[in-house]
This record gives structure tokens, C-alpha cells and sequence, in this order.
């Protein structure tokens, strides 16, 4: 289908608000907004009044091209994306090679775009090789095709506060961000899941929630004195939301992000020693969880990102202590915003348009994504069935692995529709196909 072929939906709720409406894009924008609308040649998606929203952005998507492309390659991550209802990823920099130098990142954004179903962003390495030693070219990967505009090295803690006050810097006079992984290393060491009744029980090896809040405080006062922005990965604790808290009312410029696993689950899944439970940073506590949520509704914490992290079976089905860290999360993440911040009322829809589309884009400078639903604006747009129900079946996503946590849970609520640049990249539970773009 050509991306300038005329689309109409009709009968969605914008924002889940007022009566329907019905929404006609044509090449790559909104062009009309009203009722009873009727164009010739239009792809015509009957909505029944469910809910239209801009496309979600993920800030944290780990894509594993190059290097890793049996557990998913940009082309399956990308699928799983669109089906999720997201219209752009950031490409986690953890690849084989590093995505250190422009060659990779470069290549990221092109395959990306080859594949055509979500914009894919590559994050570019704050280090060489992620060891944290050395800065790497930040500019050069800044001024590439790809143009990074986010810089991590998640998986990795950039523990030395002089090499983090460097990049921060740096990245300053670039205009680029800096994403942390808050993990003081020497905390965690040996260290397979969260440091609490629970481990001891299991007999687990305790990380800390030290070892995270130590470095976003660390961090947050070299971002306060470097005068340049810090986002914190995967928030995990109470304490993260209460440091968080205070950076911003000191008015460093931090911004920070959760899971989805974060909000739902937490180390009572352990039980079972099933590795499919292990992430970094750990399931923590019931009342971190709770914390968290709240923070999210307040916007102490900023967006939602999915961490989504395949990883191959070998890797998972294995004792916990050997196993890979990650989940997959591209799939179900709306379904569980929904389950764990709408349901109670935490988040009306507009709320969940701001922490999963419109924050996450402004954090990182997007201009065409987390746009309003307005004429004239990008038609990056999710439609979602707030009345669907469905079962998670890993076997069935559309990445290459299954390492789902929420195997056979039911959630409520499903991307119908994903429309990036007024064209229909996903619908009723399908990608559709891939196209190559200039």
C-alpha cells in the first residue's frame, strides 16, 4: 500500500472523549476531522467507537541487530512494535558490534527504514564496547544519516562519575541525551534478584535498591552541575520516585522512565525459580510497585518503556542464576498500562497518551511523533479496542523469541490499527509487510 493512499476511520473517540468521529490521513498527515465523512479510494477502518490515540513512542527497545538476529532482528522487532501500536523505538546501543561508531548506528537507522514499519532510532554507546573507560564518538554518531539524539549504555552503568560528568558535558553542547542504567556495580555484584525477604528465602543472591538510587542521586547532581539533561532507565524503587522527586524540584533537568513489568509484577513471582522472572534491574517489592504507578500518575516518572529484551530460549531455560536478563514487552506493554494505571484510575486516556506517546517523544526532541490529534498534524496514530480481551501466548508474538513473563494472562484492552505516516503498518493482529524508504 502506498503511504500516500488516502485512509478513513471512522467512528473513533478521540482521547476516548466526546462522540465519534470520523478521522480521514492522506499523505502522511490529517486532513479532515469531522462526521460522515465519504472519500472515494480511501481505506476505509470501522472503528465502532473505539479509542484513537498518537502513535506510542519507546524510548528503551532492544532490537539485538547486529549480532543477535536468532533472538530478533530489526524486522521482527519491528512487527511486534507496530502490533504493540508504537510508531517509533529506540534501538538500545548493547548490539554485536557495539553501536559505538557510526558505521552501526547508521546501519541501525537504515535497516530501520527498509523494514518501514516503525521509525527506529538507534541509541548510540556512551562508551566504547560499553566498558565505560572511554567516551565514544558521540559527535560523529550525532551527525550521521541515523542522527542519534540518545546516548546508553544499558545493560552497563557508566559507573565512573568522571567519565559520566564528561559525557554529560558533552552531550550538552550537542543537544543530545544521556540515559542511564543506575547500577553501582560493586552493589550488585554476584547479585540475581532483589535484595529482600524473598531472596532470602529462595536462597537468591540480594541486589540492593542502593545500587539504583546511589547512582541516580550521583547522577542527578552532575547533571545539576554540568547544566545538562539525564534520563534514568527502568525506574525500579521507592526510592528512585522520592530522589527523582527532589532532583526536579531542585530543578535539574531529569527525566525518568518504567516498565511495564515494573508496575505489575514483583518478587513474589520468584517462587518458581523460572527464569523468565529475571531482568535487571530486578522485580522488586509489592510497595515499589505501588510507588511507582503513583508516580507515574503524578509524573514524578515520566513515560512508559518497555525494556523489550528477546532473548533465546537456552538462554532462559536454565537455572536462575545462569540465565539471561529480559522480557519481552513491545506486544503487551498497552495492555498493561491499561490493566495497571486505567482500571483504577489512575491514568484517564489522555494520561496514557502523554506517558506512552507524547512525553517520550518530547524527551527525545521528535518532532513528528506524540503530535496532537489535530488536522494538519503527522497521522502517527494507535487505535485501540478498550472492550477487547486477550490471552498472551509468546509462541504467538511476533518476535523471534517468547521469553514473556505474562504467559496465559489475560489483559484487557488491544491495539486494532497502528498508522505510521498515514499508513497502516499494523491491523487486526497483523503487521503488514515492509517497504523501503528513501
Amino acid at each position: 500500500m502506498s503511504e500516500h493512499t488516502a485512509v478513513l476511520i471512522k467512528g473513533a473517540l478521540l482521547y476516548g472523549e466526546g462522540e465519534p468521529v470520523d478521522v480521514l490521513v492522506a499523505d502522511g498527515e490529517i486532513r479532515r476531522i469531522g462526521t460522515h465523512l465519504d472519500v472515494v479510494d480511501a481505506e476505509i477502518i470501522e472503528a465502532h467507537g473505539q479509542i484513537l490515540l498518537p502513535g506510542f513512542v519507546d524510548l528503551h527497545t532492544h532490537l539485538r541487530e547486529p549480532g543477535r538476529e536468532d533472538t530478533e532482528t530489526i524486522e521482527s522487532g519491528s512487527a511486534a512494535a507496530a502490533l504493540g501500536g508504537y510508531t517509533a523505538v529506540f534501538a538500545m546501543a548493547n548490539t554485536n558490534p557495539v553501536a559505538d561508531s557510526v558505521v552501526v548506528t547508521d546501519h541501525v537507522w537504515r535497516r530501520g527504514r527498509e523494514v518501514g514499519l516503525v521509525d527506529v532510532y538507534p541509541v548510540g554507546a556512551v562508551t566504547v564496547g560499553l566498558e565505560g573507560k572511554q567516551l565514544a564518538e558521540m559527535g560523529t554518531m550525532a551527525a550521521g544519516v541515523g542522527a542519534v539524539r540518545m546516548f546508553s549504555d544499558d545493560g552497563h552503568c557508566v559507573y565512573d562519575p568522571l567519565i559520566m560528568r564528561r559525557a554529560l558535558e558533552y552531550a550538552n553542547s550537542l543537544g543530545v541525551l544521556i540515559a542511564q542504567h543506575a547500577e553501582e556495580p560493586r552493589l550488585t555484584k554476584g547479585a540475581i534478584a532483589h535484595e529482600g525477604p524473598t531472596a532470602a528465602r529462595l536462597g537468591l543472591a540480594g541486589w540492593p535498591r542502593a545500587a539504583e538510587e546511589s547512582i541516580v542521586a550521583r547522577d542527578a547532581l552532575l547533571a545539576r552541575d554540568a547544566g545538562a539533561r539525564v534520563h534514568i532507565c527502568h525506574a525500579s524503587t521507592a526510592g528512585t520516585v522520592e530522589l527523582v522527586r527532589w532532583a526536579k524540584s531542585q530543578g535539574i533537568s531529569i527525566t525518568a522512565e518504567v516498565t511495564p513489568h515494573h508496575l505489575l509484577l514483583d518478587d513474589s513471582r520468584l517462587e518458581t525459580y523460572d527464569a523468565v522472572n529475571k531482568v535487571n534491574p530486578p522485580l522488586r517489592e509489592a510497595s515499589d510497585a505501588a510507588a511507582l504507578r503513583q508516580a507515574l500518575a503524578e509524573g514524578i516518572i515520566d513515560c512508559v518503556a518497555t525494556d523489550h529484551a528477546p532473548h533465546a530460549e537456552q538462554d532462559k531455560c536454565c537455572e536462575f542464576a545462569a540465565a539471561r536478563p529480559g522480557m519481552l514487552g513491545l506486544e503487551t506493554a498497552l495492555s498493561i498500562i491499561v490493566r495497571t494505571m486505567v482500571e483504577p484510575g489512575l491514568l484517564d486516556w489522555r494520561g496514557v497518551a502523554r506517558v506512552m506517546s507524547e512525553r517520550p517523544a518530547a524527551i527525545v526532541g521528535l518532532d513528528e511523533h506524540g503530535r496532537p490529534l489535530e488536522v494538519g498534524e503527522p497521522a502517527n496514530l494507535t487505535l485501540v479496542d478498550p472492550k477487547a480481551s486477550w490471552t498472551v501466548r509468546g509462541k504467538e508474538l511476533a518476535s523471534i523469541s517468547n521469553n514473556t513473563p505474562f504467559e496465559a494472562m489475560t489483559f484487557p484492552a488491544r491495539v486494532t490499527a497502528t498508522l505510521l505516516r498515514g499508513r497502516v503498518t499494523a491491523r487486526d493482529g497483523k503487521a503488514l509487510g515492509h517497504r523501503a524508504e528513501a
